[in-house]
């Protein structure tokens, strides 16, 4: 790779998604340690400093993690860390509400106008949807209503197995999931939701609107989420 190859985007940036291509395809598992940044430098014909950048870049993303003196490591994305980081609900001691998630029937169709304008997709492009209902000591308190690009996740009515989070679908494709962007809102329990959550209609509700980006920026995940906890609250961690 030599820096007169590429003209439209920084460098540093190409080179985060070839690092990222090869995380993706296996050739480093998780867990293990990557090359030195001076033998990826070389590898990719880069400067050294321009590798570090990259590298950086994708520390800041949680991909990987250096440790002093031993080198720089592959983060396992199904560990639980990993897996918990979109999970914001905590209970009364501040920590993550353990769920056991459910996935309902999945579904594809044409994607509505909506459908297209939050996941960045063509008109009339296919989507699947799907719902996640998650139970904490065996009664629901949270239901997301999910809609993902069928382009990216071929064959999923098949993968059940794989929906019942984000993260775990996104690896099982050989993606890996950045940032989110999330409102959040309340409103009063309708009937059905009122029955999952074994509230009064009326009850208030948060009401989730998510979107989860795979690291190069594209869209993955479109979900909808409305929750009764009784008790705890939503952890909005800044700086």
């Amino acid at each position: 790779m030599s820096e007169n190859r590429f003209s439209t985007r920084p460098l540093y940036l190409q080179l985060r998604e070839a690092l990222l291509e090869r995380i993706a395809a296996g050739q480093w598992k998780a867990g293990n340690a990557i090359p030195n940044e001076a033998d990826l430098a070389r590898d990719f014909g880069v400067s050294p400093g321009t590798m570090r950048k990259a590298l950086d870049l994708l520390e800041a993303q949680r991909v990987l993690t250096r440790r002093q003196g031993r080198g720089t490591f592959i983060n396992d994305q199904n560990s639980a860390e990993m897996a918990q980081r979109y999970n914001k609900l905590r209970g009364p001691d501040g920590r993550p509400v353990v769920v056991e998630p459910e996935v309902g029937p999945i579904g594809e169709a044409a994607a509505t106008e909506q459908e297209v304008r939050r996941l960045g997709l063509e008109p009339q492009a296919r989507v699947y949807r799907f719902t996640r209902t998650y139970f904490r000591e065996h009664r629901a308190f949270m239901m997301d209503e999910v809609v993902v690009p069928a382009a990216i996740f071929p064959g999923l009515e098949k993968q059940r197995e794989v929906a019942t989070d984000v993260v775990t679908l996104a690896q099982r494709y050989g993606l890996l999931t950045g940032s989110a962007a999330e409102r959040i809102t309340t409103g009063p329990a309708d009937a059905i939701r009122a029955g999952i959550f074994n509230v009064a209609p009326g009850a208030p509700l948060l009401n989730f609107d998510r979107v989860v980006f795979e690291l190069n920026g594209l869209p993955l995940e479109w979900r909808l989420g409305y929750c009764h906890l009784s008790s705890g609250y939503y952890l909005a961690a800044l700086g």
